[in-house]
């Protein structure tokens, strides 16, 4: 297919977004509707939009793409997603709506105190700029590589036109926008998921039932692997537990995807929310996979050789598959692109305006002045995830979807270990200003660990459980350096957003 064709349908599908952001935007556009959508969404778009943005261009190249080297391994992390999207609707969803939170990290304020509360709130910052840069660079090396080469665009334009799209239909609706856009979005990702399988097992000359049962019989098709736990990162327990913890911090204590939530009426609908979107999630994933088989099964048959994993999609539908799957390969990145990074863009610009800029202490957070800052904070993060895209253009030379759980694993581990503090020490007060230097040593004694664990730990090699590990060396440190609780009740005094 033509690189101009191709660009012309991400012009006409971009067109279409900002439709969407007019229409959302042209009756209110205030702070209350950008951060909380006035807390009026409807609990299914929320979960059926969710899918696109924890999915994201990652798992749509890069989880089909590491097939061929681990197999159905993924899926064991995917059940450990799914028990820790439990863990957010049972524990963390009724604490947040309890307290009326507009930023997750308020919570911390009461509970540890402010020095603890701004930490947490940078942690998510760093952690997610850094995340959404990985996942939107992964789809700009695709369309740079397919489309802006052909045209000679330099790497750093294409980031900035992808950048400035996402701007320009969410600056003015934000959430109330996104979970229209995002529901939209997730309708065509999974759409294209079930018409590539459809295409691939056509040019396979198998029907679906027939391309089942070949994956079944195929080397591809190992889900669980049990041995050599100390030395492989793929072994279950690894992979179902550090996928658990990981889900805990990257979602339940992540604005992004918690704001979601937040915008909804009541605990009942957010749980319903969570616990529709678990299920649809562990399903689309298996087609992922499924994905996967049948790009390498097609690969082998036709001596397609594909050095990197993450081009393995992308090369076999844009080049051999036709006009219609590459168009629908388009449409599936697309949508996982824009639903992450445009979702990423608001929580960020929510989190810094409330928690550093003080947003929901403020009487006039609605007036004309207030919205102009919001606006400021909007296209700074833009700017500083071009940055952060750029950087790591030059320097990146691993798998995408391994690079964003490792850095997980290092950003979201000291979360873990201040809300479990907060939640399950009632008897003890941390030291607000130790707080920063904790968060910042426990990831720094984990890559140490990482590093020389072989040498220390008889062989052991850490996997995502690292960011367990993480977790409760903070924890450990909070503890160590607390003190008895001053008060008379043995439960923190919690601020509530808007207080």
């Amino acid at each position: 297919m033509s690189p101009g064709v191709l660009l012309s349908f991400i012009i006409g599908y971009f067109l279409v977004l900002l439709i969407i952001s007019w229409l959302t935007s042209k009756k209110s556009s205030d702070n209350d509707t950008f951060f909380v959508a006035n807390r009026n969404s409807k609990w299914y778009l929320v979960a059926f939009g969710m899918i696109g943005t924890a999915l994201s261009g990652v798992t749509f190249i890069s989880v089909p793409g590491k097939v061929g080297t681990d197999q159905f391994a993924y899926f064991q992390f995917v059940l450990g997603n799914a028990a820790g999207f439990v863990v957010i609707a049972t524990v963390l969803l009724p604490l947040y709506y309890r307290l009326k939170l507009t930023s997750i990290y308020s919570y911390i304020e009461g509970a540890l105190g402010t020095w603890s509360y701004k930490t947490a709130a940078a942690i998510f910052l760093v952690s997610r700029v850094i995340g959404s840069a990985f996942r939107l660079y992964l789809v700009v090396i695709v369309l740079q590589k397919f489309i802006f080469d052909s045209y000679h665009v330099p790497f750093a334009v294409t980031v900035l036109i992808c950048l400035a799209l996402i701007w320009s239909y969410t600056f003015k609706g934000g959430l109330k926008t996104i979970i229209i856009t995002d529901s939209l979005q997730t309708f065509f990702l999974v759409l294209s998921v079930f018409l590539s399988i459809y295409f691939i097992c056509q040019s396979l000359h198998m029907n679906i039932f027939e391309a089942a049962e070949t994956i079944k019989n195929s080397s591809y098709s190992k889900i669980f692997f049990l041995d050599n736990f100390a030395a492989s990162k793929l072994h279950l327990g690894k992979q179902f537990f550090g996928a658990l913890f990981i889900t805990i911090g990257m979602t339940g204590l992540d604005q992004d995807l918690m704001q979601k939530n937040l915008s909804l009426k009541n605990i009942k609908e957010a749980q319903k929310n969570m616990f529709s979107f678990v299920g649809v999630f562990v399903v689309i994933n298996i087609f992922f996979l499924s994905v996967g088989a049948l790009l390498y099964m097609y690969a082998a048959k036709n001596g397609i050789n594909v050095t990197k994993t993450d081009y393995l999609y992308p090369t076999i539908a844009l080049q051999y598959l036709g006009v219609v799957p590459a168009m629908v390969f388009m449409l599936g990145l697309t949508a996982a692109t824009f639903a992450t990074t445009d979702s990423a863009l608001t929580a960020l610009t929510t989190s810094f305006c409330v928690d550093f800029l003080g947003f929901n202490k403020r009487a006039d957070v609605n007036t004309p002045k207030m919205v102009s800052v919001r606006h400021w904070v909007h296209i700074a993060f833009s700017g500083l995830m071009f940055l952060t895209i750029v950087i790591f253009n030059v320097i990146n030379d691993d798998a995408v979807v391994s690079a964003i759980f490792t850095v997980a694993s290092y950003t979201y581990g000291p979360l873990l270990g201040l809300y479990s503090f907060g939640l399950f020490v009632s008897g003890r007060q941390a030291k607000d200003k130790l707080v920063p230097f904790i968060c910042i040593l426990s990831p720094a004694i984990c890559y140490f660990l990482n590093a020389e664990s072989k040498k220390y730990l008889g062989g052991y090699v850490f996997g995502n459980e690292l960011i367990i590990v993480n977790g409760l060396i903070t924890f450990i440190g909070l503890l160590v350096t607390s003190g008895p609780k001053v008060g008379k009740s043995g439960s923190p005094k919690v601020l509530k957003s808007g207080s």
